[in-house]
């Protein structure tokens, strides 16, 4: 994978070549990105620049230079310095996932209670494939796809829960102990380092202290779940969410997405580039007419057309139900903009989107607007984690009929 492949983010790739370029690389980079950002398949392509043999050099030079601290090679690799070339062995086995230089670390599952010692290499077919038809997915997806990946044979894998074990790190030592196969540098790769508990601190000499040339690269989404002891020993670089323009870009160009679908998209995902293809996936559904229904349900306080609605919106699947209310926050957060721009043109919103904003500024002030958008993230962030659909339903149809009829708002407090 080449920073090419990845959309924007030119100032985090710059400061990345730079590091190299000038010979600031810190021995641990935690990369810190949102869900969807893009902060692994940014790893893997700084993982490949840096084993280049045209930024680096093949093996044979490894003795002359280094990339932690000795003089500059600014001149020697000048030309290379835009990106990985792409077209080197090191390169080609990278973009494969093979390079025997280039470790990862993950969480995984235990195949059956016989076996304690679990590693990551024990599902590198499985992570290889994951990667390359989802890199930019999360790590409850990679779990449910090893526990629904044939040659991965997990037995009761419903129950189950990723880790990263102490086994996995007595063989991360053991790897990096050895010397490089091919490039000057060895590479570790650890995705979800929140995942790895007390046992990581078996990891902090080797962090503090590598063997030459050894990079540890960390992929993570949130720093406070991360083991303090590990989180002070590496230099955070900061994976920013793409722009809605990147987001809508790339659905027009790899998806043939029309231009004011892939906008629409881009707004509601909200730089998630995995919550982008999802909704593109779940476009078919007419969330805006199940909206308009759900509302018009509430406020004729229709309890047996809201029961029916109800069992309608449970069929739908986890990851549809956030789809449907993160459409909703769209069109709620466009509703507030329209209440203080009343040109269509200005906000570069669809007439049927501007329709339900009219419609919804009529009989929603501004505070309910912000009471409903609170409750329907609060409703997301329940939904991901596996709360029961009916009846949060039915919580958010009580809630959003005082809010609405009485303009109460305490309720929501």
């Amino acid at each position: 994978m080449q920073f090419n492949q990845i959309p924007g983010e030119e100032t985090i790739k710059e400061r990345l070549k730079d590091l190299v370029r000038k010979n600031r690389l810190s021995h641990a980079l935690l990369f810190l990105g949102r869900e969807g950002s893009g902060a692994l398949p940014m790893a893997i392509s700084f993982a490949q620049y840096v084993l280049c043999e045209r930024v680096n050099g093949p093996q044979t030079n490894k003795n002359e230079s280094s990339l932690f601290g000795n003089e500059s090679r600014e001149e020697e690799i000048s030309e290379f310095l835009n990106d990985s070339c792409g077209e080197c062995n090191s390169c080609k086995k990278v973009n494969h996932l093979i390079h025997p230089d280039l470790h990862f670390s993950y969480p995984v599952l235990k195949k059956d209670a016989r076996h304690e010692r679990v590693l990551s290499t024990d599902f590198i077919a499985e992570w290889r494939e994951f990667v390359h038809q989802f890199p930019y997915n999360n790590v409850t997806d990679w779990l449910d796809f090893l526990k629904e990946h044939s040659s991965a044979k997990i037995e009761n894998a419903v129950n189950k829960q990723g880790n990263i074990s102490v086994f996995e790190c007595d063989d991360i030592s053991h790897k990096l102990s050895l010397k490089s196969f091919e490039s000057s540098y060895k590479i570790l790769i650890m995705w979800m380092p929140e995942y790895l508990g007390k046992e990581g601190n078996k990891l902090l000499k080797l962090i503090e202290e590598p063997p030459k040339n050894t990079l540890f690269i960390l992929v993570a989404e949130d720093e406070h779940s991360i083991l303090p002891t590990i989180l002070s020993r590496t230099q955070v670089i900061k994976i920013p969410s793409f722009p809605d323009e990147s987001v809508a870009n790339i659905l027009i160009k790899n998806y043939e997405v029309d231009s004011e679908k892939a906008v629409q998209l881009a707004a509601i995902a909200a730089g998630n580039f995995r919550e982008a293809l999802l909704l593109l996936k779940n476009s078919e559904h007419d969330f805006q007419s199940q909206v308009r229904e759900w509302l018009n349900i509430i406020m004729k306080n229709n309890v047996s057309l809201l029961l029916k609605w109800i069992d309608e919106i449970n069929k739908l699947g986890r990851e549809k139900q956030k789809g449907f209310l993160k459409f909703f926050v769209h069109l709620l957060e466009q509703a507030i903009k329209t209440s203080y721009i009343t040109e269509n043109g200005a906000l570069n919103i669809s007439d049927s989107h501007h329709d339900f904003s009219s419609r919804i500024n009529k009989f929603c002030t501004f505070e309910a607007k912000i009471a409903m958008v609170e409750e329907l993230e609060k409703a997301i962030y329940f939904i991901e984690r596996n709360a029961n659909a009916k009846m949060l339903f039915h919580s958010l149809s009580i809630r959003f009929f005082h809010i609405i009829k009485d303009n109460s708002v305490i309720l929501v407090n």
